[in-house]
């Protein structure tokens, strides 16, 4: 959860990253950065389908730069147990039925790296005034048990190689806190 979120205590942050613009390579995007796919061409950029998750900071994003009728929603929880967050990349992108997509940077590491039929880029986005894309994140515990607090602390401290591995390995990009990209 994120490191402040104040309805429990929370843990130090074990990692940070942000929301992604993914895109299927070679189909015209092509971009590396999120002010790069914004200085496209106009007419290209009001073409597109831009797939966003109800209620995220992708629709911030994509109504603060004129995009929002380019937006297509798709419901984040969903009581279908045949939906889960990567299909938008997996099913929706890799299909082509949309072009973009603007997602939760974990998620969207994890499902590009395992689609086959395209290669799925993540281009990490920076915060910016109104739309806040990047998070520390942490565990949390209920508030009034320090000790418990103290003992996921302790583990995640003991286990910071092995978290840091399995982060890497499902593709989770990771950011320092500026918004960089940590190699």
């Amino acid at each position: 959860m994120p490191a402040e979120f104040d309805a429990v205590a929370t843990t130090e942050p074990y990692y940070r990253s942000t929301y992604v613009l993914a895109y299927a390579k070679g189909r015209g995007i092509d971009v590396s950065s999120g002010a790069e796919f914004l200085a496209l061409d106009r007419g290209k950029l009001a073409k597109l389908k831009i797939g966003v998750y109800d209620r995220s900071p992708a629709v911030r994003w994509l109504t603060k730069n004129g995009l929002i009728d380019q937006a297509v929603p798709y419901q984040m929880l969903s009581p279908d147990p045949s939906h889960y967050p990567g299909q938008i990349i997996d099913r929706e992108l890799a299909s082509g039925r949309i072009d973009a997509a603007v997602i939760w940077g974990p998620i969207a590491g994890y499902f590009a790296s395992r689609v086959r039929d395209a290669e799925i880029m993540i281009v990490p986005l920076k915060s910016e005034p109104g739309v806040r894309f990047d998070y520390a994140m942490a565990m949390g515990v209920r508030h009034g048990e320090p000790q418990w607090r103290a003992r996921v602390q302790a583990a995640l401290d003991a286990g910071r190689e092995r978290i840091d591995a399995v982060l890497r390995e499902y593709g989770v990009p990771l950011i320092d806190e500026a918004g960089e990209p940590l190699q």
